[in-house]
């Protein structure tokens, strides 16, 4: 089923349920959408066990975008969304999505039980510069229009070869990472542009709500540092490294893992 809801602002915000059972709702990382959307799998998996809510985050597919932005506006899209699901769910985040949704747990929005897969925060002081960088790369880029540039800063930035940037311009799927770049600029506001994305340690002792970080074994440092410090910092958090896995984990390996922890 294809549904909206209305966010506070009157943002309207696009949805897909699938399945049945407890309430689980899906917030996609950077560029991540539901005409995009490497999750995919995820949702099909959980909706066995799980009424599923996919939802285009704002500025993304389906889902509008009403100026000013600020954070707040996208933890007030996902409330929106738990809201539409009965007043309290389950909720998965992944990549900047993770860090979304712990911002969401620590405003208190309905959440009941929160997992979240690899929020790539910085740890390091060498990370948190290469991060200002590219959020300064990325705002003169958008603020010029060149969207197609702003989407290169991006993906140069998570470790793209420059040569496979610039042939993925010609390809077909690069227009639709052109209408979610100023996107891109809410994700690193989540992340926290101005501090580098540094771990917010104060922000994440306040989440109350059962929360399981999770990080793949076959990531790199930079991935599973912030993990841990995430782990350790939000009150009696769970910290499960899934072994072979990449930033790019396989559904199969992670729904076994949201299952237990909804269970």
């Amino acid at each position: 089923m294809t549904t909206t809801v209305i966010s506070a602002d009157g943002t309207t915000i696009a949805c897909t349920v699938t399945g049945s059972g407890p309430a689980v709702v899906l917030v996609d990382g950077a560029i991540g959408h539901r005409a995009f959307d490497p999750g995919v799998a995820v949702s099909e998996q959980l909706s066995a066990h799980h009424t599923v809510w996919a939802y285009d985050r704002r500025g993304r597919g389906g889902s509008g975008d009403t100026a000013p932005f600020a954070v707040e506006r996208e933890i007030e899209d996902l409330a929106a969304v738990i809201a539409a699901a009965g007043g309290a769910a389950r909720v998965f985040g992944i990549s900047s999505g993770a860090a979304l949704a712990l911002r969401a747990a620590a405003a208190g929005v309905g959440i009941s039980r929160l997992a979240v897969y690899e929020p790539p925060f910085s740890t390091e002081e060498t990370q948190r510069e290469r991060f200002v960088g590219y959020v300064t790369e990325l705002e003169a880029a958008l603020a010029e229009g060149r969207r197609g540039d702003a989407v290169a800063a991006f993906m140069t930035f998570v470790g793209m070869p420059g040569e496979m940037v610039e042939g993925m311009r010609s390809a077909p799927v690069w227009p639709v990472f052109e209408a979610v770049a100023p996107t891109l600029a809410y994700d690193a506001a989540a992340l926290g542009a101005r501090t580098g994305a540094t771990v917010p340690v104060d922000l994440l002792a306040t989440i109350t709500v059962p929360t399981l970080v999770l990080d793949g074994g076959a990531s790199p440092e930079l991935l599973r540092a912030p993990a841990r410090a995430v782990a350790a910092a939000v009150p009696g958090a769970e910290y499960r490294t899934l072994a072979d896995q990449t930033h790019e984990v396989a559904a199969e390996v992670l729904v076994p893992e949201l299952l237990k922890f909804y269970a």
